[in-house]
């Protein structure tokens, strides 16, 4: 058993809100669907991301750039009424887009290379005047339909992982830098207060980073914000329907985060911002993994340590509602969400709302704890216990004494684990239905949500002393908070008169 006690009147820190900064999302498309919008909504309700990034917002099927041929003329037309529609709805749940540059409109593309079961198109465009020229014309539509005041607040990244040829035609660095190039200064050219940046490298490729910021400073060309993914899998098992990942200890991605901050500092632009804008263990939709408790307990301490590295870290993906390897076959599928289909939230879902009860003031803090005060003295604790083996230690023991302000304290819990918030294992124990009934989703839908308990305390000498003890991927959330009694207002009380008390 770990003992912990924290001094009184001490803080070691202050706890950030940077790991809701932004959220990742499938194909901007999506967003025409009913389910998406219903998912997004429940996100924001109960987690409230400030930003969401997503791909394709030149793909076809968002329809921004036509052709039409008069005569014998080709004219770009620009179309706006999706899009329109998309960010209009992203905006009334109180969540901005993080515009994400790409892909390449098959009618301006240079090549036919695509990837994903949606093809985007990952060539570089055919003639790069009509690209800057359609660039300066998304620009300039976002400014007329919602304001200098509101489009300066998004940032602008310039594409999705150069550095590998699935998405960037021969991981070509030279060919992503004049992309960017022409890219960034046809945004700056409609408002030169609008942020941008690159380069949203993936796996390995971190010289990137430095000939990115190089080529920038010795070409004078405006950059904002770095940015690049992270991700901890090792190398798949693939079968028809699944991809089995083993997992680094989550220092790889921790340490990844730091290395990427000192990359900036020793580069011309030390004080750079830098976004992760995305992460996840497994960086397959068809992964178990992401289905899982576990998921939600490795993961737990990027949340907790990860605004100590970088400006924002953004999770891959809010929703279910994703179809880069085909449209889910199932209803758990291993895909990146949040929450599954018909709104069933994961285990990491709660694990994001545990974090989102946080305090500012920062009491304790290891690998495994979070210990914070609110501003009304209340207290908050997030605790997790990620299993990496058969091998390891199952369990997590702490006795905590916590300094608290107030005698009388009430004391709640809240816990997923193997056997709480975890409808994957329901789902399991149904025989893993494909396309669940109405009564089966209802289920999932009641063993999705946290096991609750709740107690009171009295304080000595101004600390509350417990002890927690963590299962197997378990994560739990402890609030300790001021009781005002008012069991004397109740005149003649006497519960002993209840039948069974």
């Amino acid at each position: 058993m770990t003992h912990i006690k924290i001094e009184k009147d001490k803080q070691i820190g202050t706890f950030p809100d940077n790991w809701k900064f932004c959220v990742g999302s499938g194909r901007i498309g999506l967003a025409l669907q009913k389910e998406y919008i219903d998912a997004l909504t429940y996100v924001q309700q109960h987690i409230g991301f400030k930003y969401l990034r997503a791909h394709g917002l030149l793909h076809d099927d968002v329809g921004i750039y036509r052709e039409d041929i008069v005569g014998n003329t080709v004219q770009p037309f620009y179309n706006f009424t999706y899009i329109d529609r998309i960010y209009d709805t992203f905006l009334e749940l109180g969540i901005r887009p993080f515009v994400e540059i790409g892909f390449m409109p098959s009618k301006l593309a240079s090549g036919t290379q695509t990837i994903f079961y949606w093809r985007g198109n990952v060539t570089p465009p055919s003639d790069y005047n009509k690209w800057e020229k359609l660039i300066k014309a998304v620009v300039k539509h976002f400014i007329e339909r919602y304001g200098e005041k509101e489009v300066e607040q998004w940032p602008f990244e310039i594409w999705n992982e150069p550095n590998l040829s699935g998405f960037w035609k021969d991981a070509n660095q030279a060919e992503y830098f004049k992309l960017y190039e022409v890219t960034v200064k046809a945004i700056k050219e409609v408002d030169e207060n609008i942020k941008v940046g690159g380069p949203a490298i993936c796996g390995g490729g971190e010289h990137w980073i430095d000939d990115f910021l190089n080529f920038c400073y010795k070409n004078n060309v405006p950059v904002d914000f770095v940015t690049r993914h992270s991700y901890t899998a090792k190398t798949p098992e693939y079968t028809p329907h699944f991809a089995y990942h083993d997992v680094n200890p989550i220092d790889y991605m921790i340490r990844e985060f730091r290395e990427v901050r000192n990359q900036v500092k020793n580069s011309p632009f030390p004080n750079l911002p830098i976004h992760i804008t995305e992460y996840n263990s497994s960086y397959n939709p068809l992964c178990p993994i992401h289905d899982t408790p576990f998921n939600a307990a490795y993961l737990a301490r990027v949340l907790s340590e990860g605004g100590d590295y970088v400006d924002s870290f953004s999770y891959w993906t809010f929703s279910d509602v994703f179809e880069e390897a085909d449209v889910p076959r199932s209803i758990f599928h291993g895909g990146f969400g949040l929450v599954a289909f018909n709104n069933i939230p994961k285990p990491v879902f709660h694990m994001f709302t545990f974090f989102n009860a946080m305090g500012k003031k920062i009491l304790y803090r290891d690998e495994h704890i979070l210990v914070t005060q609110r501003e009304d003295g209340s207290i908050a604790i997030v605790a997790w216990n990620e299993v990496m083996s058969k091998d390891a230690e199952q369990e997590r023991e702490y006795k905590l004494e916590i300094p608290v302000e107030f005698e009388d304290v009430f004391i709640k819990q809240k816990l997923i684990d193997e056997n709480h918030g975890n409808p994957w294992k329901t789902w399991i124990d149904m025989g893993r239905p494909r396309f669940p009934s109405k009564e089966q989703i209802k289920t999932l839908k009641e063993v999705a949500q946290p096991y609750i308990t709740t107690w009171r305390m009295k304080a000595n000498n101004g600390y509350i002393t417990f002890n927690i003890k963590l299962g197997k991927n378990a994560v739990a959330l402890y609030e300790l908070s001021k009781i005002k009694d008012e069991t004397p207002t109740y005149i003649g009380l006497d519960d002993s008169k209840i039948p069974g008390y």
